[in-house]
């Protein structure tokens, strides 16, 4: 009996500054975020976006991505994209564009990446507020 639906595995999920197609249809990431550091709070980034690789699956599938405040209630920014993999040896690679995305806070942002409401990853990503040259530190938060 062949299977018509399996759950695909995440081979990769990264947070970048942008992603653009090569001419041979390849993507060239460019700026792969670990930590954001930034010179205050709050910050607006001209432009996030997450990739994802959807492998080992067979059907059809609703991807979300969501970036998640430091708080880890609030939902800052959210996508949803359909893909599809007609069998197993099948790819699908996904590109999630958050433009104007503003940090009002420094602290741990998390992205998850969810496929048919199942979490596959939450990883996080640290914004940190790094006074430039002669420039007066920023205030500790205070604890809540």
């Amino acid at each position: 009996m062949t299977p018509n639906r399996i759950l695909p595995d995440l081979q990769c999920s990264l947070l970048c500054e942008d992603v653009r197609p090569e001419a041979s249809g390849n993507l060239i990431l460019i700026g792969v975020l670990g930590v954001i550091r930034v010179p205050q709070v709050p910050i607006a980034a001209p432009k996030v976006c997450v990739i994802n690789r959807w492998c080992a699956g067979i059907g059809q599938f609703t991807e979300q991505v969501r970036l998640v405040g430091p708080d880890g209630q609030q939902v800052l920014r959210k996508s949803a994209s359909k893909f599809a993999l007609p069998d197993p040896t099948q790819t699908a690679t996904l590109v999630s564009v958050f433009p104007n995305l503003e940090f009002p806070v420094g602290g741990v942002y998390h992205v998850e990446v969810l496929v048919d409401d199942v979490m596959k990853v939450r990883f996080p990503v640290p914004l940190i507020v790094v006074p430039q040259p002669g420039q007066a530190p920023a205030p500790a938060p205070k604890a809540a």
